[in-house]
């Protein structure tokens, strides 16, 4: 029994089943994870510190109520510069290949950190917040090569090591940052001998993710492949060629009749026998208006959805954690959160890179989004319960590190959610020849969520606990209240292709 749905080009979605799945490509998986890699990294690193180097700005004037928005707003920056610049690394990346484009962000990202370690006010920090995100906004092309270089038979495996990549760099980021921050007081004999770390103490965790990112960078510019075929590259100066021949025919009479007999938009003789797929002529090309039928739009409107949450809960945790247990924290300093952050976060990591495969495979991507999205309550419950806990304690004691661990346990529920929803995007992409301009689209309404996330979800926290609305706890019933409408509208997404047939069967 076969299932295959297909795209509106008549290229299949969904290849017929097989009984042993296609090798994966291990070299180049390999080299785009270490790209995926330097995302979570760069963006997470400053968590653990950020709120301690808002405060020594001087940007809240001492109000500790404030630090939460406008430690929100250097988060959120990185983001929403992201959404600015992600659909058109993607759609660029469809014109002149995935590898030059691709390439353009871990080098970016390793010169903005270097200056975010090295700013001691808060509009700089801004600034360089912005350019990260800015050279971060191609990671979305990385989902397109992972498509390229697997089929049906091995995809799912493919994109569950993104929770892994995702998990590594949730691990190291925080960890980099709440251990290597402050060197000059942690480590006087060595680091306090540097003149430069008494003036910038969070340099250096800032240098460490910068050099990651670069890493990335140089192994990925000298190993990894191109995945777009030549004949689908380079579509701009073909375009521009092809206006040039009008011209000079238009003016010149001696111009042959046939002036395409050469175009680019047919296959050569080398390149058939070296297995390059025959070109599309350009005016197949479909319009970017063609991107967004229905069941796409429905797909993007989830993963909207799904990162807002999710990012508001990745902005709550360091803040609530940070924060005083008298205004609703649980008192913890950034050694301790980034070592929580950081263990969990690798643990639930290595568990999605050796299951999420086999479980996609078992009970498909819309069961498992479906599934997973109900932990956000239970981390949205830990909040208060911890908070609870540990006034009655007066500290931290078991209990309460019991609720940190409930909390995260159900964070780890909540992972497939994303390997989900990105391959739903690869099987609700009308054409194949959108790829990149589909997951920058993803990408793109992903980091506006994300982008708003932080600084309303810190903002919130702020303003129940400085009205005491609800007893300081009306953040809380806002985000169960958010987490009901991405259940009701996980509700509308169409099943893929071969759920469909499993399902009839």
């Amino acid at each position: 029994m076969t299932a295959q749905g297909r795209r509106e080009d008549d290229s299949p979605i969904v290849e017929d089943r097989k009984t042993e799945r296609t090798p994966l490509p291990k070299l180049q998986l390999l080299i785009v994870s270490l790209i995926q890699f330097a995302e979570p990294v760069t963006a997470t690193v400053i968590y653990p510190f950020v709120n301690q180097l808002v405060r020594e700005t001087g940007i809240t004037g001492g109000d500790e109520a404030k630090t939460g928005y406008y430690a929100g707003i250097v988060e959120s920056t990185f983001f929403f510069s992201e959404t600015l610049t992600v659909f058109a690394w993607g759609w660029l990346s469809d014109l002149l290949g995935r590898k030059p484009v691709l390439l353009l962000g871990p080098l970016g990202l390793s010169f903005a950190m270097l200056g975010f370690g090295l700013s001691t006010t808060f509009w700089p920090l801004v600034f360089f917040r912005a350019f990260q995100g800015l050279f971060n906004g191609n990671i979305g092309i990385s989902k397109s090569v992972l498509a390229e270089i697997t089929d049906s038979t091995n995809i799912g495996d493919a994109y569950s090591l993104a929770p892994l990549m995702w998990s590594a760099g949730l691990t190291i980021g925080p960890t980099l940052g709440g251990v290597l921050s402050s060197p000059a007081s942690r480590w006087p004999d060595t680091f306090g001998r540097i003149p430069l770390f008494h003036h910038h103490p969070y340099f250096l965790p800032c240098a460490a993710a910068a050099f990651i990112a670069f890493a990335s960078f140089f192994i990925s510019s000298i190993a990894l492949k191109e995945t777009l075929p030549a004949s689908q590259r380079a579509k701009l100066s073909s375009l521009w060629r092809r206006d040039r021949q009008k011209q000079k025919a238009a003016r010149d009479d001696t111009t042959p009749l046939l002036t395409d007999a050469t175009s680019d938009h047919y296959a050569t003789v080398a390149a058939v026998e070296s297995g390059v797929p025959i070109p599309v002529k350009e005016e197949e090309r479909p319009p970017l208006s063609q991107l967004f039928v229905p069941s796409f739009v429905i797909t993007l409107a989830n993963f909207g959805l799904l990162a807002f949450v999710d990012m508001s809960m990745s902005a709550l945790i360091p803040l609530v954690y940070s924060t005083p247990i008298e205004y609703g924290g649980l008192g913890m300093d950034p050694l301790q959160i980034g070592t929580i952050m950081g263990t969990f976060s690798i643990l639930n990591g290595v568990f999605s890179g050796l299951f999420l495969g086999s479980l996609i495979r078992r009970y498909g991507t819309l069961n498992l989004y479906q599934t997973g999205i109900f932990s956000f309550f239970v981390v949205i419950g830990g909040f208060p319960v911890g908070n609870a806990l540990a006034r009655r304690a007066g500290g931290i004691d078991a209990f309460v590190l019991m609720a940190v661990v409930i909390q995260f346990v159900a964070i780890g529920a909540m992972y497939p959610c994303y390997t989900s929803l990105m391959l739903m995007v690869i099987q609700n992409t009308p054409s194949k020849l959108l790829l990149g301009s589909a997951n920058g689209a993803a990408q793109m309404v992903t980091s506006g969520s994300r982008a708003l996330a932080p600084a309303i979800a810190s903002s919130l926290f702020s303003l129940s606990i400085q009205r005491n609305l609800l007893g300081g706890h009306a953040v809380y019933y806002i985000f169960v209240v958010l987490t009901a409408i991405v259940i009701r509208a996980s509700r509308y997404l169409p099943s893929p292709p071969l759920e469909q047939a499993t399902a009839s069967q």
